[in-house]
């Protein structure tokens, strides 16, 4: 399968969605931020390895308390991908975390911010 074929931007939304169920509906860990968001999902072509890059909404503490736990879940959200999906190969999973919606929630303030005061400089 190649990189940049449908099929295998397709695989990949689809074991997006499964994992953002898995972790949403079926893990019990509390160390798990209910905030937590799997961005995008990269599955290798021979579909045995897979980079799932979490966004977790909260502080820092509590981003490492969910990787912490995403990585002991990993195993068993892995056997329940394999369950739901019919794959040849269940990837085994690696979860990295990525800041960038909360880099784009304090990019958007600071142009709120911008804006505020440079309609407050042409009021004057």
């Amino acid at each position: 399968m190649r990189k940049n074929s449908i099929k295998y931007s397709r695989m990949n939304g689809e074991v997006q969605r499964e994992i953002s169920r898995i972790i949403a509906q079926e893990i019990k860990d509390p160390r798990i931020h209910p905030m937590t968001s799997v961005l995008s999902v990269e599955v290798t072509p021979d579909l045995k390895y897979a980079k799932v890059f979490v966004s977790v909404l909260g502080s820092e503490e509590e981003k490492e308390n969910t990787k912490a736990g995403l990585k002991s879940a990993a195993s068993h959200v892995r056997s329940q991908l394999a369950k739901s999906l019919n794959l040849r190969n269940t990837p085994e999973l690696t979860f990295i975390m990525d800041d960038s919606i909360e880099y784009g929630i304090q990019m958007s303030k600071r142009i709120d911010e911008l804006n505020l005061s440079h309609d407050r400089e042409e009021e004057e």
